[in-house]
């Protein structure tokens, strides 16, 4: 009957499952800069959030077609954008679906993005919920897309564990009553520990006896 204490395992997708920031840094410092912010290192300031919160907090004072372009561009890049997988995850998610634990995505990126990596990765299938930007209407930090992922498996956020590596996904996740694992590959883990339970720099070698004991 052990499998009934086997929590349920939320993924983020860029920085946990594929390592997509360090593209991304380049990509918004770049626009950054193009798009005239004024504001230094501009991909640090929107790490785990969605485009319609970038366009709200950062260019709401521009055009619609400022807007426009800006969308267009974003997704023209993400449809060209590489996924290289984090290390070992592909592996751990197997692991855990293998073992019976429920798994979910969890993301700030939008369909259109999804399908293309899900087709490129493989991963169709696999998740047990995908919660995209695209399904809400507050993104990361606020707790709704966790909510979400929670309400639609039927468990409840206690029974969960979350795999994030921004400071607005962790957020996301302790607000929304879940116990946060974070990763290094964004972050270092010196600026991580104290808001997660416990830092990890990838999945390589992390057991199910770990994920267990989390």
């Amino acid at each position: 009957m052990e499998q009934q204490f086997m929590k349920t395992a939320f993924f983020d997708f860029d920085g946990v499952v594929v390592d997509t920031e360090p593209i991304y840094d380049i990509y918004w410092n770049e626009a950054g800069e193009r798009y005239q912010t004024g504001i230094p290192n501009f991909a640090s300031h929107i790490k785990g959030t969605t485009l319609p919160y970038i366009l709200d907090k950062y260019f709401s004072d521009r055009s619609e077609e400022f807007k426009e372009m800006v969308t267009r561009e974003s997704m023209d890049f993400e449809q060209k954008m590489p996924f290289p997988p984090v290390p070992g995850a592909m592996e751990f998610i197997h692991l855990l679906k293998g073992k019976g634990v429920k798994v979910g995505l969890v993301t700030s990126s939008d369909n259109a993005k999804l399908e293309r990596a899900f087709r490129l990765l493989k991963l169709d299938n696999l998740f047990d919920t995908v919660v995209s930007a695209d399904r809400i209407t507050k993104g990361k930090p606020d707790p709704m897309c966790y909510q979400l992922a929670a309400s639609n498996l039927h468990v409840s956020p206690a029974d969960c564990l979350v795999f994030e590596d921004s400071f607005a996904g962790i957020q996301a996740g302790t607000n929304a009553g879940m116990r946060v694992i974070g990763l290094s590959t964004t972050n270092s883990e010196e600026s991580l520990k104290d808001k997660v339970y416990q830092v990890i720099p990838d999945f390589q070698n992390i057991t199910f006896e770990e994920y267990q004991k989390w």
